[in-house]
């Protein structure tokens, strides 16, 4: 099961922030975008700093919940088995793809790259129409009426006040 876990890591999160961010600075480098690092004596380095501490707990809090919980990761090749509607997941939707877009937030800010800043929100907009398209469909084929009340309860990308409890 561990095994099954870090597939999922390094697939899924370690493509969005790793080896997509890299190619775009290996790319970029001949056409001279240059980054600044952040220094310690910059307010843009404890910003990225809160923004990766933050979104490296959110994501590793709903990955396990999904582990330990969902009976699954959060890969399309390894779904959770159970509907999982704990912790983060009763205030937002999509707390995972929150967890990234902040840590793409604060490798941006680390960096000092405008081409990492734009592909968070390339990356954004690509959640922003797969889930409705494809994701929220399936999930309400596969979880029925539970998922659908949930839907209804608990919005995608901005968190409620109180936390949803079902029935």
């Amino acid at each position: 099961m561990i095994a099954r876990w870090l597939l999922a890591i390094c697939v899924l999160p370690g493509t969005v922030l790793v080896l997509v961010p890299l190619v775009m600075l290996w790319l970029s480098k001949p056409l001279g975008v240059a980054a600044a690092f952040a220094d310690p004596a910059n307010a843009r380095f404890w910003i990225a700093s809160g923004l990766l501490a933050v979104g490296a707990f959110l994501g590793l809090w709903t990955m396990s919940l999904f582990f330990r919980l969902g009976v699954g990761t959060p890969a399309p090749w390894d779904p959770p088995t159970r509907f999982v509607v704990r912790g983060p997941y009763r205030y937002v939707r999509n707390p995972m793809i929150i967890a990234v877009l902040l840590m793409l937030l604060a490798e941006s800010l680390f960096i000092g790259s405008w081409l990492i800043g734009a592909w968070t929100g390339v990356f954004f907009l690509g959640n922003t129409i797969y889930f409705p398209l494809i994701e929220e469909p399936a999930l309400a084929a596969r979880f029925g009426q539970v998922y659908i009340d949930y839907c209804r309860n608990v919005r995608r990308w901005i968190p409620r006040w109180t936390p949803w409890k079902s029935g």
